[in-house]
């Protein structure tokens, strides 16, 4: 190869020539003229001399006299062809001899040219330097051929010619023979060549074939194989049309080119990129494409769109059990059982569907996943909303059968939410977000169901989202208070202690705790303000002790999550210290179903509180499921019966009893009890005739601000004027009488 720069013409400053003549004079001669014009001659006197002198060097050029003794310059120069190497090296034939058979005999013997013998030594320069340069180019046209021949090989591509009224119409080049399987040596047709495409990809490309003849365009497709061994390949075609010069055309050239590698890594790309890796369904962008489709379509034809948002309940808890991996597992049966419920359509690309006709829509149908838990189920078109109602019900009914995943036979439920086009939104981002509120009113409602969007949904997502938003900023604001709800102990007829429980002043309105707290819970924010709660708790006891000798407790509620922390003995510590007051003026309650869901985390808890001094209360007792085991050894002070089982007090025997088993198992344990709810002066008289004095309820007051109770305090308590004070007194006159 020419050094980079160097043009063809370009010669070595010294070309080597090897001259042979027997004519002593002749060669003497000529290697004087030669060396005078720059060349580098090696003399021969004979043919056999030059073949032996060729074993040891390799020159530029031979210059043969063709007529010698013994081995004349015809022989010399086949035997030289015949000479592994030296078959394409440059032999300048001299000769004496003018006649047109010498010529030829030079010709056939491999002479590259032929001069006659004169003194002209220019022409014979000229002529040298013609043979080298033709020679050059000639090598580097060969090694141009080598190295676009291996270059198609490993490119696995070739070159092919079509031309109209030939005897060889089609034929193939080496390179493109090995792509369609077959050796150098074999003959492949275009018949041959249609006989290993299958047969509806032989009919499409005929088509279009025709077409391209009819029109003299360009040929540019993909054909698939099943080559002679039984390989799939995907080949590659691209040709051009060739003109006479009449400007008709008559024929084709292009190149063919194995692209199966190619084309898989292309569909693996497209795969990824369109489906899901764990499931194998339509993912998001996907998802997209095809809402975005059967919306236009829809557009067109005047019909609905139906899509589904189904959110699997719980999914949370299996994952965290059992493990990511048991949970990919369920996600793959899931998504298999998704995929039963509707006409589910992967072999959907961008651009395929204008050709398909009037419902090529109806092939958009899928389900994808969404992310996480959540799937979509696409219905491109629906008569009404029922319709959507029969898919989801298909859903829930799908998701009945138990599912195996971890070596456990597992249940799992969803909730569906519909939204449909163009009722509920107009574009892909409209139905999703109302499919999803859809959904969470669902969930809201208790999950494993289904329901279509309403603009009253949408009303309440927002209204919560709003006040999601604002709730963050209710501390910073002030806006948090305590009201404060006393416990009477009626048979001294006084209050002793109180239950701080929180409310938000939301400008003009006092939203009740059952709006915010649950949101509070959801969000996190409960912990920021149950420690508000605790440290406001401590301020109210430190005043009512400076205003009315205020000696008893504060009950704050706190979830279960607070008594997990390791710093919520130090935090009471700080509340209580920053106002001097004594740690047993607050007074912790805690519900009986989240004591004892986290029981293991709490109980450590529970003990370092009760040795600063702070009291534990168990409330809602009676609704969970408590362990007698752990009441006998838990650090608590005091237990309050639930208000359900003091609302049929006095009207059904069975409250009676369930309070009487409660009372007597404190009395055991030695604990207090705080009967809650108490409405009725019937509910307070059997209460104390049951053996419980300490009470809370609207019968006494309901929840207060701290000046209210305390006004309270001085109106009623104090005097005595209040009716359930009357009733109380009544009954313990008669308890009184009874035990004389």
């Amino acid at each position: 190869m020419l050094p980079t720069g160097q043009a063809l013409d370009d010669l070595p400053p010294r070309p080597r020539v090897l001259l042979v003549d027997d004519d002593e004079v002749n060669l003497l001669l000529t290697a004087a003229a030669l060396r005078e014009r720059g060349f580098e001659v090696t003399e021969a006197p004979s043919g056999s001399e030059a073949l032996g002198l060729l074993s040891t060097r390799t020159p530029d050029v031979v210059v043969l006299d063709a007529l010698m003794p013994e081995l004349d310059g015809f022989e010399t120069c086949s035997l030289l062809r015949a000479t592994p190497g030296f078959e394409s090296l440059p032999v300048l034939m001299l000769t004496g001899l003018d006649d047109e058979a010498s010529i030829n005999r030079a010709y056939q013997a491999g002479a590259t040219d032929f001069f006659v013998k004169s003194p002209q030594w220019s022409l014979l320069d000229g002529r040298l330097r013609y043979l080298l340069r033709s020679s050059r180019t000639r090598l580097e046209l060969e090694r141009s051929k080598a190295k676009l021949a291996r270059a198609q090989d490993l490119a696995r591509m070739g070159s092919f010619e079509w031309w109209r009224d030939t005897s060889a119409s089609f034929a193939i080049s080496a390179e493109g023979l090995r792509v369609f399987g077959r050796g150098p040596q074999d003959r492949l047709d275009f018949i041959g060549v249609m006989r290993m495409v299958p047969t509806d990809d032989r009919h499409v490309f005929l088509r279009l074939l025709r077409d391209v003849i009819a029109h003299t365009s360009v040929l540019v497709t993909d054909l698939p194989l099943t080559l002679p061994d039984g390989r799939q390949r995907v080949v590659h075609i691209e040709a051009e049309p060739e003109f006479n010069e009449q400007g008709g055309v008559n024929g084709y050239t292009g190149i063919l080119q194995d692209v199966t590698d190619r084309r898989q890594a292309e569909d693996r790309i497209r795969q990824l990129a369109h489906f899901d890796a764990l499931t194998g369904l339509p993912n998001r962008r996907q998802l997209i494409y095809r809402v975005e489709r059967a919306i236009e379509s829809a557009r067109r034809g005047g019909h609905e769109v139906g899509l589904l948002l189904i959110d699997l309940d719980r999914f949370k808890v299996i994952n965290d059990t059992l493990g990511h991996a048991a949970g990919d597992e369920l996600l793959v049966e899931v998504g298999r059982r998704l995929r039963s419920c509707v006409r589910h359509s992967d072999q959907i690309l961008e651009g395929v569907l204008d050709g398909l006709g009037n419902r090529s829509h109806r092939g958009l149908e899928a389900v994808g996943r969404l992310g996480g838990d959540e799937f979509v189920a696409l219905l491109p078109e629906v008569a009404d909303e029922r319709d959507a109602e029969r898919v989801a019900q298909r859903v829930l009914d799908a998701l009945r059968e138990p599912i195996f995943v971890g070596g456990q036979e597992c249940f799992v439920t969803a909730s569906v939410g519909i939204a449909l086009y163009p009722r509920d939104g107009q574009t892909m981002a409209d139905l999703l977000r109302n499919s999803d509120v859809a959904m969470y009113a669902v969930k809201s409602q208790g999950r494993n169901a289904s329901a279509v969007y309403s603009p009253q949904l949408a009303g309440h997502g927002k209204q919560k989202l709003e006040l999601e938003s604002a709730l963050h900023k209710a501390l910073e604001r002030n806006e948090i208070v305590l009201h404060y709800q006393p416990k009477i102990d009626v048979r001294a007829a006084r209050m002793v202690g109180a239950e701080a429980l929180m409310r938000w002043q939301r400008g003009n309105v006092l939203v009740p705790p059952a709006d915010f707290i649950p949101l509070a819970e959801e969000t996190g924010l409960i912990v920021p303000l149950s420690e508000w709660a605790l440290k406001e708790a401590a301020r109210q006891a430190k005043l009512w002790s400076l205003q009315f000798g205020f000696s008893d407790s504060i009950a704050v509620n706190l979830p279960s999550r607070l008594f997990e922390r390791t710093d919520l003995v130090e935090h009471i510590h700080q509340c209580v210290s920053a106002y001097g007051v004594p740690h047993r003026s607050i007074q912790l309650e805690i519900t009986e179903n989240n004591l004892m869901k986290d029981l293991q985390n709490v109980i450590p808890s529970l003990h370092r509180l009760n040795e600063v001094g702070v009291e534990i209360s168990i409330d809602d007792f009676g609704t969970g499921y408590s362990s007698l085991g752990y009441l006998t050894t838990l650090p608590i002070s005091e237990v309050k019966v639930d208000r359900t089982f003091v609302r049929d007090l006095g009207i059904t025997p069975q409250s009676s009893a369930v309070v009487t088993a409660i009372i007597a198992l404190a009395r055991a344990l030695g604990l207090r009890v705080i009967a809650e709810g108490v409405e009725t002066l019937r509910q307070m008289e059997v209460l104390h005739r049951l053996g419980c004095s300490l009470m809370q309820g609207f019968l006494f007051s309901k929840a207060l601000p701290a000046e209210e109770l305390e006004r309270w305090i001085a109106q009623t308590v104090l005097p005595r004027k209040a009716p359930w004070i009357t009733q109380a007194d009544g009954a313990s006159d008669i308890a009184s009488r009874g035990q004389r």
